[in-house]
């Protein structure tokens, strides 16, 4: 029998090894593993789900995750191109002791027809710049010199400055490499009030930092603004007074630095574990703490209005903690206090003991939560598979849930259907859960592994390309903001939350839960909204919903997906409304 049609257990081993040494290769395994379990997911799932009798691959992984844990330690001793991957509005490189141009990210590839390993000297650069950049790269070598350089060179056309930063880092085994970053930058929204904050700017000062970092000369700055030279240049002299420097060049380098933290994806959902701290629109947020009655910590966030009517948020397990500026604008406006709980082994929150039952105990920790709060009833709003919880909450806690408000939500997967019709990606999580619980472990913590690898960006658009919805929200710099920001409680730099990822959706998998829907039922107002584009609920899917559920208020977005609440808050926020507590 042909190999590829008939997929063997050491198929299978040989692909988690390629994983485990290589995450980039987690693609491989998911198409590999879906040949080999699809014929076993045959016949309604209605029964308490069958564990596929692997047994011989858990030693294999168990040693695989032992080296993928190696392979996850040493991630920064790979090269500079995780870094550049990073850098997602400038062009940048790298280039190595021999001059050649090692690395670059997509826009370098686009904008300079970086192709192969050409020698830095030989690009093709704006205003001749290669052969300075050259010079400069060798000299940072020659002297082991850690002091950024800025090259100045002026556009061939247009006259505009082109300014290329130039920076010597290492790798995590010692070799050294040169960072190159242009100017040609996108300037965020929201950046030139975080440097008038910074520096006590005045919006008129803030303005000339933009256009001369952009490249400008003074006189095309005062015929650009209208204004005098003589009136540009005492609004220089009075930015380098107030930021210490001594020279446009350093002012603009300066500059630069504090912009590359806006184009670094790792940096910009980097976050400490007191404070959610946004790069461009979303205000800082502190993380409070509350300690649960087992001793264990658990965090939690305020949106909006501290003081204002509650609703409680319940994040989905990428731990999407936070939403569009305009959005925790507008609940602050309106008057609503969303509670926004990290759970057990996201962010700073304690994990769940291995002996507790997984999902009543999150529930408990809600309960806690809000009583700590003082809140004795308030409205439920949850992202796609939350609404799990959501239901179990209410079976556990009668009476404190008054309305369950699910954005792509999700009900209980009771056909095999259910599974086949979802992008490969999400049924590869949770049709693993619930036939291959006992290798999910390792999927997960591989499948982190290449969300680190390849910036959580990449990863958003590899789980979700098929969706034309999603991959517009994804596209969106405000959306965007809010999903890289908020889900460092997931996966930051310092922190993976694979094992509770896991622990969850394998809970979810191979419980029953129809009985905790059933139980909303003329008790709780439910409202499910669904998009037709969502990767995991096939618009069969949700009509089966529908038929199964005739009691659920069910509202349709043709054009949305799974993100739906990020795209539509508006509407989210409109259906909420009436279940929130008086004024």
């Amino acid at each position: 029998m042909d190999r590829e049609a008939d997929p063997s257990t050491d198929d299978v081993i040989d692909r988690i090894y390629e994983v485990a040494v290589d995450p980039s290769r987690y693609e491989r395994l998911l198409d590999h593993w879906e040949a080999m379990i699809a014929p076993r997911r045959s016949g309604a799932p209605t029964r308490p789900p069958e564990v596929v009798g692997l047994d011989a691959l858990a030693g294999h992984l168990e040693r695989a995750d032992q080296v993928l844990d190696r392979v996850i330690a040493s991630d920064r001793a790979k090269g500079p191109q995780p870094l550049l991957d990073a850098i997602e509005c400038s062009a940048a490189f790298a280039i190595d002791r021999g001059l050649r141009v090692v690395a670059c990210n997509r826009v370098a590839a686009d904008l300079f027809e970086l192709q192969g390993r050409p020698a830095a000297r030989d690009l093709s650069l704006p205003g001749g710049a290669a052969g300075e950049i050259s010079d400069q790269a060798a000299r940072l070598f020659r002297t082991a010199c850690d002091a950024p350089v800025v090259i100045r060179a002026r556009s061939d056309g247009c006259g505009r400055v082109i300014v290329f930063h130039l920076r010597r880092a290492e790798t995590g085994d010692g070799e050294s490499y040169v960072l190159v970053i242009s100017s040609d930058v996108h300037w965020p929204n929201g950046f030139s009030d975080m440097l008038r904050g910074a520096f006590d700017l005045t919006p008129a000062e803030a303005d000339v930092l933009r256009l001369l970092t952009r490249g400008q000369t003074l006189q095309r700055i005062a015929e650009t603004r209208s204004r005098s030279l003589d009136t540009v240049r005492a609004q220089l002299k009075s930015i380098m007074a107030k930021t210490e420097t001594r020279s446009q060049t350093e002012l603009v380098r300066l500059t630069l630095s504090t912009l590359e933290i806006t184009h670094f994806s790792h940096q910009a959902t980097r976050a400490g574990t007191e404070l959610s701290r946004g790069y461009d629109r979303l205000a800082p947020l502190p993380f409070q703490r509350l300690t649960l009655p087992d001793g264990r910590r658990m965090d939690f966030l305020i949106l909006g209005d501290t003081a204002g009517r509650p609703l409680l948020y319940s994040p989905l397990d990428y731990g999407l903690v936070r939403w569009p500026a305009s959005a925790e604008a507008e609940v602050a406006h309106r008057g609503i206090r969303v509670i926004v709980p990290v759970r057990a082994g996201y962010g700073s929150s304690d994990p769940i003991p291995r002996a507790a039952p997984y999902v009543p105990q999150l529930c408990d920790d809600l309960a806690a939560l809000l009583d700590h709060l003082g809140v004795a009833r308030a409205p439920f709003l949850t992202l796609g598979g939350d609404s799990h919880i959501a239901a179990r909450f209410n079976s556990l806690h009668p009476g404190r849930m008054s309305a369950l408000v699910a954005c792509a939500g999700v009900l209980p997967l009771t056909r095999t259907e259910h599974y086949e019709r979802m992008d490969k990606w999400h049924r590869f999580i949770l049709a693993g859960a619930r036939f291959t619980p006992h290798l999910l472990p390792f999927m997960v913590k591989a499948g982190f592994a290449l969300a680190h690898k390849l910036g959580k960006v990449g990863f958003l658009k590899a789980v979700y390309r098929k969706s034309r919805a999603d991959m517009h929200a994804i596209a969106d710099a405000e959306i965007r903001e809010a999903l890289l920001v908020g889900s460092d409680v997931a996966l930051s730099d310092t922190h993976s939350a694979h094992d509770a990822f896991a622990r969850e959706v394998i809970a979810h998998e191979t419980t029953d839960w129809t009985d905790a829907v059933r139980d909303l039922q003329d008790r709780v107002p439910v409202t499910f909204m669904n998009g037709l584009q969502d990767p995991q609920v096939a618009p069969e899917t949700l009509a089966d919903f529908r038929q199964d559920y005739p009691w659920i208020d069910f509202e349709v977005f043709p054009d949305a997906g799974q993100l739906l609440f990020f795209a539509n808050w508006q509407a989210v926020l409109d259906r909420i409304e009436p279940h929130l507590a008086a004024r």
